[in-house]
């Protein structure tokens, strides 16, 4: 699966989201284990509840047994595009490092290839944790 393909899941999957508070509807399509799987965000009217498309994509790949991110795609209709907010990076660096695949894309073929490490330069990890036991 190409780029273009996962771009092409994720715009899919926005056209799914559910945002009547905010209509600000985004897409993910994340690739792990050579599978593809889709979120979209998810409002609610107590909007702390609401779930972001990587979010909702990741919890999807994991459900699935999936824990090993390849690339991601995420489609918006803001150009230029929008990227994820920090709890979709921290979520995203938990199950993937700097060189994670990013790709945003947004209104007009507005696209930037970029990496996780690009957006979350120094994301906080398992390291950061005091070890069990000690």
């Amino acid at each position: 699966m190409t780029r273009r393909d996962l771009v092409q899941a994720a715009r899919a999957a926005r056209r799914r989201a559910h945002a009547p508070y905010s209509g600000f509807r985004v897409g993910a399509a994340v690739r792990a284990g050579g599978r593809v799987f889709e979120g979209a965000n998810v409002e609610n009217a107590s909007y702390g509840l609401t779930i972001c498309a990587e979010r909702a994509a990741v919890v999807a790949a994991v459900l699935s047994g999936r824990r090993d991110l390849q690339a991601v795609a995420i489609a918006s209709a803001t150009s230029p595009p929008t990227p994820p907010c920090g709890m979709c990076l921290q979520t995203l660096a938990e199950f993937a490092g700097p060189t994670l695949p990013v790709t945003l894309a947004g209104a007009r073929g507005a696209r930037v290839e970029t990496t996780l490490g690009e957006l979350l330069p120094r994301a906080f990890g398992a390291v950061g944790l005091p070890r069990r036991g000690r």
